[in-house]
């Protein structure tokens, strides 16, 4: 009976040794992985007239070197835009379409269009998330008169929705940020 006694005591001992071993390799799971965006392209095209393209390229992503910022014209004065923005990873080969996953994730996402007291523009949304608030991948851009100044676009992911359109208060992350200085409109 004691030797029973023994080998059970002993066989609940291997066993609760067993499955109580450590198969983590120390690293943290990642529970959403940040996405690398080294370009963004934001088109506008008017009704009539010329389309105008605001690049940011950072091809060495977060690295040491800053991102080359160009526009590719001026804007018309007193004119409504159509604009669709591209997020793209091209250190990847093919280049990942990061607009897609945005996209898929919209309750997790929204880019802000921020333009200085001097520009003379205003933003509207034109596509949401499923519980019907902004997303910003397709926007109305309206321009009014003659003016210069700075255009910001933020993608910020898991901000408090609904907010104001304004970074104040939106909470989140930012994931990519691009700020176009000397826009004009003419």
């Amino acid at each position: 009976m004691k030797n029973l006694k023994n080998l059970l005591l002993l066989g609940t001992l291997a066993i609760f040794t067993i499955s109580c071993g450590d198969d983590d390799d120390g690293t943290p799971e990642v529970i959403n992985e940040e996405e690398v965006i080294t370009t963004v392209r934001l088109t506008l095209t008017p009704d009539s007239g010329s389309v105008v393209t605001l690049l940011a390229v950072d091809s060495d992503g977060e690295g040491p070197n800053p991102p080359v910022l160009t526009v590719s014209g001026s804007l018309a004065a007193n004119t409504s835009y159509s604009g669709d923005i591209v997020f793209l990873n091209e250190t990847e080969s093919p280049a990942e379409d990061i607009t897609t996953e945005v996209e898929d994730e919209a309750d997790e996402h929204q880019v802000f269009y921020l333009a200085s007291d001097g520009l003379n523009v205003t933003t509207t949304y034109n596509d949401t998330d499923e519980d019907g608030n902004p997303l910003g991948l397709d926007i109305t851009v309206a321009t009014g008169d003659a003016s210069t100044g700075t255009f910001t676009v933020v993608l910020r992911h898991e901000p408090s929705k609904p907010n104001d359109g304004t970074l104040a208060g939106a909470g989140g992350e930012t994931d990519v940020q691009a700020v176009f200085t000397d826009v004009t409109i003419e």
